[in-house]
């Protein structure tokens, strides 16, 4: 018997109640005009009689997995977006018809360089949402496990700074870029947890931070004197409140501090390195840091531009110390607990990436400004 509209006493939203061929039926459409409620009536019925003869894998879309997905759980600002591109592109497409034959089409309708894009770009930007999305309707039994062949991505070189080499990028930073850099290179955060931190989840008597990783595991990290100096240079009008890392703050023409920085950036923290580009590229130019110019005449423009493309990115800031702490301490199962790795075989590559020779150097990088702490106490 088909669905009936009914509404609840003192109520004016419209639900769907009865049977249809067997399967009770009691949920909001979401409306209060009829005749929008009667044309969701309608789609429900026919939604039903087709998955009892053709089986949900046959009628569920891209778009009911990834509402699905999206609301399962909180995801970040990033992942949103992404899986907003890949909507807008396999939307109504059942997920029965996704498959690897799919991939060029997304790659063409998705990504700016089409199929000639990079491996990386492919799998992070198409591949690793679309199979995030697969998964989880394959464990609502909406679709078989999604099994992608991934482009090969080339290795590259795993880079990082030498205490000399930290210093003077630390020295060509601007003045509040600073601090971030030096707990970076300090602590071996990823660039979200550190901008993520929040004064409250610092302990600068106890010398210890508490951060959350991209799995949302929480995760203690020690504070060297070099990263207490750093954070304690951080202007703050009052008390300590709020995220640690934040924009350039403000003076007035005496000197005295106006107005701190609203926070970095504006997109929750999240992101490898990408809240920085410009400020970082700067800092490693005048550093003398290894890099390209890029050189290019945009459309509508006869004069070409510059553009100082570093080497080294932000997130290197993290091997740096990984491979410091290798050197220093020679303990593979202290580094992946400090660094929060998954496995040993992660941390494997950091073990001889530096030379012995630096080991004194990066021992008193860190230690530095220890008379400092010595005289404030």
């Amino acid at each position: 018997m088909p669905l009936k509209i009914i509404t609840r006493p003192g109520g004016s939203i419209f639900y769907l109640r009865g049977a249809v061929l067997g399967q009770k039926v009691y949920e909001s459409t979401g409306t209060s005009d009829r005749s929008v409620a009667d044309q969701i009536r309608i789609k429900r019925e026919t939604e039903i009689s087709r998955e009892a003869v053709h089986g949900k894998q046959a009628t569920r879309t891209f778009a009911d997995a990834a509402g699905s997905y999206l609301t399962a759980e909180l995801r970040t600002p990033a992942t949103a977006e992404s899986i907003r591109k890949l909507l807008l592109h396999f939307g109504a497409t059942p997920l029965a018809k996704i498959g690897q034959d799919s991939l060029d089409t997304a790659f063409r309708a998705l990504l700016k360089d089409g199929v000639m894009a990079t491996p990386a770009t492919k799998v992070r930007a198409v591949i690793t949402p679309l199979s995030a999305v697969l998964t989880h309707a394959s464990y609502l039994g909406w679709c078989a496990t999604p099994r992608f062949k991934k482009p090969r991505i080339a290795a590259t070189s795993t880079n990082f700074l030498l205490p000399a080499q930290a210093d003077a990028l630390i020295a060509a930073a601007a003045p509040h870029l600073r601090p971030l850099l030096t707990f970076l290179i300090g602590t071996g955060c990823r660039m979200s947890e550190a901008l993520e931190l929040e004064w409250s989840h610092v302990d600068l008597r106890g010398a210890r931070a508490r951060v959350w990783q991209k799995q949302d595991n929480e995760r203690r990290v020690d504070l060297p004197p070099r990263v207490l100096i750093a954070l304690r240079t951080i202007p703050f009008i009052c008390e300590r409140t709020g995220p640690v890392f934040r924009s350039a703050p403000r003076y007035d023409r005496a000197g005295a501090l106006v107005r701190l920085g609203e926070g970095y950036w504006l997109n929750g923290g999240k992101g490898g390195g990408g809240q920085i580009k410009t400020a970082w590229a700067t800092a490693c130019r005048l550093a003398g840091l290894p890099g390209v110019w890029r050189v290019w005449t945009p459309k509508g423009v006869t004069k070409p531009k510059r553009q100082f493309v570093p080497e080294l990115t932000p997130h290197d800031c993290r091997h740096t110390w990984a491979s410091w702490h290798a050197l220093i301490h020679r303990d593979p199962f202290m580094l992946k607990r400090d660094g929060g790795w998954a496995s040993l075989a992660m941390v494997e590559n950091y073990a001889h990436m530096i030379p012995e020779a630096y080991r004194d150097e990066a021992i008193a990088w860190l230690a530095g400004g220890a008379a400092q702490l010595r005289r404030e106490a």
